[in-house]
């Protein structure tokens, strides 16, 4: 039985816009159904501790350097166990899903942004006001998106988000005649699946998402490999 962590947003990694407890419920439920064993860690630092086992890193949490006028300045700190621990598992080959707000998050821990080739950036990236979209599939062979011609899904569409060359774009939208990436692969130096959608609820109550989700997750992880 493949094995997954699934690190929540709490504390410095929540915001007021995110309901990362209950996506990663979702994301839970989706991997179990699939015969996951998958395990929930609220404390996103923490989690990175814990991947000795794992086959699967699914990273469900927010920019843990927001802050709003007036607020005092973020904490920035990589703790040395979870770096040491992270880059080990990243070594080893284990597979990383970062979801939605993902592509904010870690980023005391640059092997994370190394892992996953790309990145929301603050000041540069936004997104339309979220509702019904429907967005193309750019590579339907690939197994993330196997059986997937386009994506409807309830949800905010990242745009003007930094894509490193080396990535593979698996699913984008295009706004004022460019296309921005929502999915992609990128495979040095472990596997890894971005999903830029996710944002609440609604948007894993869509079946396109939910098999998106399980099929990145299960390439991600090698779950069925030989």
């Amino acid at each position: 039985m493949p094995c997954a962590v699934i690190a929540v947003g709490t504390g410095r990694y929540a915001d007021p816009w995110h309901p990362f407890t209950a996506t990663g419920d979702a994301v839970a439920a989706l991997l179990r159904t699939d015969g996951w064993d998958v395990s929930i860690d609220a404390d996103v630092d923490h989690a990175l501790t814990v991947l000795a086992g794992a086959d699967l890193l699914v990273v469900n949490a927010g920019d843990p350097w927001r802050s709003a006028p007036g607020d005092p300045a973020p904490l920035r700190r990589a703790e040395a166990a979870a770096t040491r621990c992270l880059d080990d598992a990243v070594a080893r080959g284990t597979g990383i899903l970062a979801l939605h707000a993902a592509t904010a998050t870690l980023r005391d821990y640059p092997r994370f942004r190394e892992a996953i080739g790309g990145e929301w950036v603050e000041g540069t990236s936004w997104h339309p006001p979220i509702g019904e979209a429907t967005v193309p599939v750019d590579d339907p062979s690939h197994p993330v998106t196997s059986g997937l011609a386009t994506v409807t899904v309830f949800d905010e569409l990242y745009t003007d988000v930094v894509v490193d060359p080396g990535a593979h774009v698996l699913v984008s939208h295009e706004l004022e005649g460019r296309r921005h990436p929502l999915v992609w692969t990128r495979e040095h130096p472990t596997r890894a699946v971005v999903c830029a959608l996710g944002h609440d609820e609604r948007a894993y109550a869509s079946p396109d998402l939910q098999r998106l989700v399980r099929q990145a997750a299960r390439w991600a992880g090698r779950a069925g490999d030989a």
